[in-house]
């Protein structure tokens, strides 16, 4: 008899089911439009899938080759626009089908990987350096963002989970990342979480003793940290502080980047 699923077991399963969820919006390839446009100015379908074959590749390299990963890493750092990073990363013109095969060769390898590691080792990314529960995380957000990019230009929805619990704690705990990368401090204090899950269930994240909450649909939180959507365009409730970080809420690595302006969400 199979012992209980642990927290890292659980995780890892995660993001596997995301990925599956949203391979399978494109997939077969013959039956998507790989040309239409999607929410992010100037990506369509291929670009968005590409993103994530590509990055889910990279997270596979600073898993298996740390020494390796930093090289390459340093070699986009060195990209002087968003086209010559886009060139690197996005493989336009690539069929369809040897974009989808390459994308669940990359899954396999960063699953692979994460099996052998252990859930507290330090793994270096494109920002930080984080905790591997933290990068699996990271991973499982990146893909539901760019899962709902694609559902939204395609028009095939992308139901909500309860999967959205690992995009919700990490929103939250790059809070303070949220200011660092804006050269801002963060003000005092400190926020919490009480979400409606997609189960129906309430997830209350955070510090008990929080001094302010937030509080509304699990998935309007998610839309929010990964810039998905502007705050007002939400149910979302929140006082001034937790208020204050969610106009620059930023759960991905990278340069500060600001949410869609209100109603210009997807």
């Amino acid at each position: 008899m199979m012992g209980p699923v642990s927290e890292w077991e659980q995780l890892r399963a995660d993001l596997a089911d995301e990925q599956a969820a949203v391979a399978a919006l494109v997939g077969p390839p013959a039956h998507t439009d790989w040309g239409r446009a999607t929410p992010a100015a100037g990506w369509d379908v291929h670009d968005q899938i590409a993103h994530l074959a590509y990055f889910d590749a990279a997270a596979a390299q600073a898993l298996h080759d740390e020494s390796a990963f930093l090289a390459q890493r340093e070699v986009l750092a060195h990209a002087a626009t968003s086209r010559e990073l886009d060139a690197a990363t996005l493989a336009r013109g690539e069929d369809p089908g040897r974009l989808l095969a390459r994308w669940a060769a990359a899954r396999e390898d960063l699953a692979t990987a994460l099996a052998q590691v252990e859930p507290g080792r330090r793994v270096p990314w494109y920002g930080p350096a984080m905790s591997a529960v933290s990068f699996a995380r990271a991973r499982l957000m990146e893909t539901w963002a760019h899962g709902h990019d694609v559902s939204v230009a395609l028009d095939r929805p992308l139901e909500p989970t309860d999967r959205l619990v690992h995009v919700a704690r990490l929103g939250l705990a790059t809070r303070a990342w949220s200011y660092h990368v804006r050269a801002e401090t963060p003000p005092p204090g400190r926020v919490g979480l009480r979400l409606g899950a997609p189960s129906g269930a309430t997830w209350t994240l955070g510090p008990e003793d929080a001094d302010d909450w937030v509080e509304g649909p699990a998935e309007d939180l998610c839309l929010v940290v990964t810039q998905r959507r502007h705050v007002e365009d939400t149910a979302l409730r929140a006082g001034e502080l937790a208020r204050h970080w969610l106009v620059r809420a930023q759960a991905f690595a990278g340069g500060p980047t600001l949410p869609p302006a209100p109603g210009q969400g997807s």
